[in-house]
């Protein structure tokens, strides 16, 4: 099972983008970030006209993910549980058909400027994420959490650290956050595969990021035991962002032998 995971940066400016993607990589599963659409409005015929089942938790003009699968999505649920207030959509669950995988589509907040609310919320929501994955991983069944994480995890994990050490994708409690997922006892899964640094999935439009290679990863999938124990392959897509009209983000994959 091919599951990828892509913050397209505006579904409907990225319409051709992604009905290419979806039609030269084709994933089994995938999940998209920021869609930047309310869910009437969403262009579903790009993905249902390709033979894929889609569930999508919108907002207009901000944010927004998407869950689209080739198999149909079982027990749905949207919004990040621990904060009756929080209007933002950045969290989707659903089950794939009968695989036993559950899947969680996430766009976590940016966090800048720091400090100040903005930073906070994205600490408060990481905790919140934590106590979610929690909750699943006692089910014991194959879990991935995809997604826009906006967390650099190490130096390694930028092409130019240095430029990125009062940012709130790179400070120390973002990072801390990060890793207590993983003592949660999540595992990064192109970690798993692919340990050496320069590898990114993000490369801001200004400045020339691309060309120069100038990039960061901030684009995860994170698995449960039972789902890295089925890991066969992680890597990143990098065609996507030399494209016409590209997302500043390229899809991420994975491998799994469900």
């Amino acid at each position: 099972m091919k599951i990828a995971t892509f913050n397209i940066n505006g579904v409907k400016a990225r319409a051709e983008v992604l009905g290419r993607w979806l039609d030269e990589s084709a994933p089994d599963v995938a999940v998209l970030q920021e869609i930047k659409s309310i869910d009437e409005n969403f262009p579903r015929e790009i993905i249902e006209s390709r033979g894929y089942h889609l569930e999508t938790h919108g907002q207009k003009g901000f944010n927004g993910v998407a869950v689209l699968s080739k198999q149909p999505l079982i027990d749905v649920s949207r919004g990040l549980p621990g904060d009756e207030t929080d209007e933002q959509a950045r969290w989707i669950e659903a089950t794939i058909g009968d695989s036993g995988l559950r899947i969680c589509g996430l766009y976590l907040p940016n966090g800048n400027p720091t400090p100040g609310p903005k930073y906070d919320y994205k600490l408060a929501w990481m905790a919140r994420m934590e106590a979610r994955a929690r909750v699943l991983m006692a089910t014991e069944q194959p879990l991935v959490f995809a997604g826009d994480y906006n967390v650099i995890p190490q130096p390694e994990d930028a092409a130019r650290p240095q430029a990125w050490t009062e940012d709130a994708l790179f400070l120390p409690q973002s990072r801390a956050a990060f890793r207590r997922l993983e003592t949660l006892g999540l595992y990064d899964a192109l970690r798993l595969r692919h340990p050496e640094p320069g590898i990114y999935s993000f490369w801001d439009y200004q400045a020339g990021a691309w060309p120069r290679n100038d990039g960061i990863r901030i684009d995860h999938l994170m698995l449960s035991a039972q789902a890295a124990d089925r890991l066969t392959d992680a890597w990143v897509e990098t065609g996507p962002r030399a494209w016409e009209k590209p997302s500043d983000h390229t899809p991420v994959w994975i491998d799994l032998d469900l």
